[in-house]
């Protein structure tokens, strides 16, 4: 079965745009993995505008399933998954100023770079991921670097799929039967829903695991998180 992390920044958004404490982040998190979620996903950025470093710290100390902690290695990143030891660390391109996150690595040009850091996570017993374009040499670029997985990038695969499924996956499915191929193990993210998880899961039989945000509290607005949740985890089953 793939494992469903849920990306919790969302909530922190929310949280945020009133100041104070509701909803609570710890909370929420608990309340995910007990409603069967067997992951934990976080993605702070440089402006602390949704999940908060000081979120990190406080998740780490009460999250029992996997904790991934996603991000832009610069100085202070890297030295707050250091510092936190999650399961996972992901790694992901994106700008200062990016509302969300919009490209994958260029494993080619950003090698040696990109090796160093995963190297560094990995002598601490952190599993490195970084997310990645569905590009075939970005997955020979990966292996070079030497990373645990990659975590392919899907907002293509979810635009196009209404009009045409089955060529919308057909890449994703030759870059994870390549990764495979490579040891490299594969996670992926980015606008799956309820509506098009099932059929990208069924049609990539490798997939460890999905991370996601968005869409999943965006559909817990009407549904309840706790069914939206479980809803998930039967369409990855």
């Amino acid at each position: 079965m793939t494992r469903l992390s849920v990306n919790i920044n969302k909530i922190a958004t929310l949280r945020n745009a009133r100041g104070g404490d509701l909803p609570n982040v710890i909370e929420a998190a608990q309340h995910i993995e007990a409603f069967g979620a067997q992951g934990i996903t976080v993605h702070p950025r440089p402006d602390e505008r949704h999940i908060t470093y000081q979120d990190v710290a406080d998740l780490k100390k009460v999250v029992t399933t996997e904790f991934n902690i996603e991000g832009n290695p610069n100085d202070k990143f890297i030295d707050l998954v250091l510092n936190n030891k999650p399961t996972q660390v992901t790694l992901v391109p994106d700008a200062v100023d990016a509302i969300t996150s919009n490209a994958g690595w260029d494993t080619v040009k950003n090698e040696a770079y990109l090796k160093e850091i995963v190297a560094l996570f990995q002598k601490e017993g952190i599993r490195t991921s970084i997310f990645v374009d569905p590009n075939q040499d970005m997955i020979t670029g990966a292996k070079k670097i030497g990373v645990d997985r990659i975590e392919l990038y899907t907002e293509a695969y979810a635009d196009n799929y209404k009009n045409d499924k089955a060529s919308a996956i057909s890449v994703y499915k030759e870059c994870a039967v390549l990764a495979d191929s490579l040891g490299i193990g594969v996670n992926a993210g980015h606008d799956l829903s309820l509506e098009n998880i099932a059929y990208f899961s069924e049609h990539i039989p490798v997939l460890k695991e999905v991370s996601i945000g968005h869409a999943l509290i965006s559909e817990a607005l009407y549904l309840g998180l706790e069914t939206v949740v479980k809803e998930y985890l039967k369409k990855l089953s």
